[in-house]
């Protein structure tokens, strides 16, 4: 779950902020940040209007497609999933493992 998929062509190294985010049902947002830690990759996607400025933290195993000359990148997740996930923590997503924990619980219910 916290690992690129092969076969989503993401290539290590990759900047992935500013790229749109694509849900299986429409545009979401664009990447604030992104990370390619081994067992730890995610992005970070600001959805401006759509959720009212709310960021949410995917994991990189969500993520299917990355199109570098489009600068796109495709997710499996629905808006209704994004938008019901787990409120993005700044201060917990980088160390807090109960946070790391429960953004898994969510994410690995059938979500991916």
């Amino acid at each position: 779950m916290w690992s690129y998929n092969p076969a989503s062509h993401y290539t290590p190294g990759t900047s992935l902020v500013g790229f749109k985010v694509e849900a299986t049902d429409g545009h979401i947002g664009k990447v604030d940040e992104a990370t390619e830690e081994v067992g730890s990759s995610y992005i970070v996607v600001d959805t401006g209007p759509w959720i009212f400025g709310k960021e949410v933290l995917l994991p990189a195993g969500t993520v299917v497609r990355v199109d570098v000359k489009e600068k796109e990148i495709q997710v499996n997740l629905t808006k209704d999933q994004i938008k019901d996930s787990p409120e993005y923590d700044k201060e917990k997503h980088r160390g807090d493992v109960a946070y790391r924990d429960q953004l898994g619980q969510y994410y690995g219910r059938g979500h991916i």
